[in-house]
């Protein structure tokens, strides 16, 4: 039984326009598969890009989401590599986060909603009532927590690494404030916590956990790969554009502590 899984995770540029971000993750799915990773992740909302401060992002249109989720998933069966696209989505008129997932041959696994947005969040995107879910590809079990409910809420990764999660990807979107910090080593104990809390939530649940951003200048944090122990595996230098690719064995990941929780307490 095959226990050793490439992942990619495409630390790219915030794209120069909705159309642009489509055919770059197009460009990253066919370098990733190109590698040999079984799976690409990419950061939160890469499609269309995050509506974040000073970023002209398009009027949320679902034809045109619907037509680059087409686009994105003939790349996926093309190269035959599963994708977990950091997207975004509309649902009865609201406007959520969410991740979609795409199996190799191409086909639609589900989607990831966001379910905890920051208070910076909930003037644009609302807070999702969907629940948590668990995906497989090829043998591979993963869980999906976006950006602020992966940092703060670990129940969001808990829950995967409970029914059998191999590794949680956590697609995010982290770009630098002035006068901020700015790191030149994971988990600097001079930076903010986040980079401190990837290293928890693989170590707490003792399964992988692959946090990914966007490529930028000066960025708090970056893309990494973490072990089940909490230990890094791999981390992308900040503000580096490209794909960080990184081998892992789900052998390592017992989920064990994950499943000692005892519920009634």
């Amino acid at each position: 039984m095959k226990t050793t899984y490439r992942l990619a995770l495409a630390n790219l540029p915030y794209a120069a326009s909705a159309e642009s971000s489509v055919s770059d993750a197009v460009a990253a799915i066919g370098a990733a598969a190109g590698s040999g990773a079984d799976v690409v992740c990419f950061p939160e909302c890469f499609v269309p890009g995050y509506r974040g401060r000073d970023k002209d992002v398009t009027t949320p249109d679902r034809a045109f989401l619907e037509y680059a989720w087409e686009i994105v998933a003939g790349a996926a069966g093309k190269g035959g590599i599963a994708l977990v696209l950091g997207t975004e989505r509309i649902q009865n008129g609201a406007l959520l986060i969410s991740a979609l997932v795409i199996g190799r041959d191409g086909t639609r696994l589900g989607f990831q909603d966001k379910t905890q947005v920051d208070p910076s969040e909930e003037r644009t995107y609302a807070a999702a009532s969907s629940g948590r879910r668990l995906f497989e590809s090829d043998g591979l079990k993963f869980g999906v927590a976006i950006c602020h409910e992966g940092w703060r809420y670990p129940e969001t990764v808990r829950w995967p690494a409970r029914r059998g999660a191999h590794v949680v990807f956590h697609p995010h979107f982290h770009e630098t404030e002035p006068g901020a910090y700015r790191p030149s080593a994971f988990a600097d104990p001079a930076n903010t916590f986040h980079e401190k809390a990837a290293l928890c939530r693989a170590a707490e649940n003792t399964c992988f956990f692959a946090t990914v951003n966007y490529a930028s200048a000066g960025s708090p944090t970056t893309s990494a790969v973490i072990r089940p122990d909490g230990t890094v595996l791999a981390w992308q230098p900040y503000g580096q554009a490209g794909l960080l690719i990184a081998d892992i064995d789900t052998a390592e990941a017992t989920g064990l502590l994950a499943r000692r929780l005892k519920d009634e307490t």
